[in-house]
């Protein structure tokens, strides 16, 4: 069959991401600012072009998708927008030096403990960097935004998902339970197994990729059933476990040190999370952005230090590379 992908415009692609994502020509033709006769039209030519139908068009008032042949297309047609979208950025920056902007993903427990340390060096040192903050608890949406070119750079937890992706581990952070101190968990030893967790009622986090949920990272996925309550807000959740609804199992990030009514357990038998800082491999990096890295390992280490003194000699060390 006779594909003339020469006549292929980007626009005809970005035309067919719009349609699979609203499932109509009249919302697409309103995301991408056309008339709907335009996007049809455009549709239609990258079909001409492919030689094949892409785009189901049931009439009426009934939701478009598209075929099996659109599909396969589609993923064709994310991956060269993204490419494109990341071009454009890479010159920026390269047209910035180091100046213009860093854009930089983060989830909370970095955001309270580590980033501020980061931004007070970082805007002595760069002070016509403009840092833009992107916060979000599920590092899997902050890595897609990496991969597209909306980031610069994304604080992680490993393991990372396959993609495009460089990264340097800054700090190993161990699992805690926090509960009210008036507890009977782990009294007299400060340490617990997630054994001692069963039929406790538990407090945790929620929307975050699955492979970080609690009672996977604790490797007892029966943890799950005793959830009485999740958050992504570490203020919730903390506030939940002082007032004795629940033991709340975290990393040792998400605790707030200076917070009362509560105690802070050791999890023993259990890996740390590794937090990390990560992006695209292909894309060029202005000079702030690789003082950034540097500067957040030596918050990793200022932070190391502290957590040392709560927990004792038995905290991580830090600074590897990924």
């Amino acid at each position: 069959m006779s594909r003339d992908l020469h006549t292929i415009e980007l626009r005809y692609l970005a035309a067919l991401i719009a349609v699979h994502r609203d499932a109509s020509f009249s919302r697409a033709a309103e995301r991408l600012g056309y008339t709907q006769s335009a996007v049809s039209q455009q549709i239609a030519r990258l079909e001409r072009g492919i030689g094949h139908q892409l785009v189901e068009r049931p009439g009426g008032s009934r939701a478009v998708s598209l075929t099996p042949a659109g599909k396969v297309l589609l993923r064709h047609a994310e991956a060269i927008v993204a490419r494109l979208t990341s071009a454009a950025a890479d010159l920026d920056a390269l047209d910035d030096g180091t100046a213009g902007t860093l854009r930089i993903g983060c989830y909370q427990s970095v955001g309270v403990r580590i980033l501020p340390r980061v931004m007070r060096e970082f805007l002595a040192q760069f002070p016509g960097v403009n840092v833009q903050l992107v916060e979000n608890e599920d590092d899997g949406e902050l890595l897609a935004q990496v991969e597209r070119g909306e980031l610069d750079l994304s604080f992680v937890v490993a393991p990372l998902p396959p993609g495009p992706f460089d990264s340097e581990e800054l700090l190993e952070d161990p699992y805690v339970v926090a509960v009210r101190d008036d507890s009977p968990l782990g009294r007299g030893t400060g340490t617990v197994t997630p054994k001692d967790l069963a039929r406790i009622p538990l407090i945790s986090y929620a929307q975050i990729r699955e492979a970080h949920l609690i009672e996977n990272r604790l490797g007892h996925p029966a943890l799950a059933g005793q959830m009485v309550f999740r958050s992504n807000d570490n203020g919730t959740i903390l506030g939940l476990a002082a007032e004795g609804v629940g033991a709340a199992v975290i990393p040792w990030l998400s605790v707030d040190p200076h917070r009362d009514g509560l105690r802070v357990l050791q999890i023993s038998g259990v890996s740390r999370r590794i937090v990390g800082i990560a992006w695209h491999r292909d894309r060029y990096q202005i000079p702030a952005a690789h003082a950034f890295i540097d500067l957040a390992h030596a918050a990793a280490n200022e932070e190391e230090i502290h957590m040392r003194a709560a927990l004792g000699n038995g905290a991580p060390r830090s600074g590897t590379k990924q």
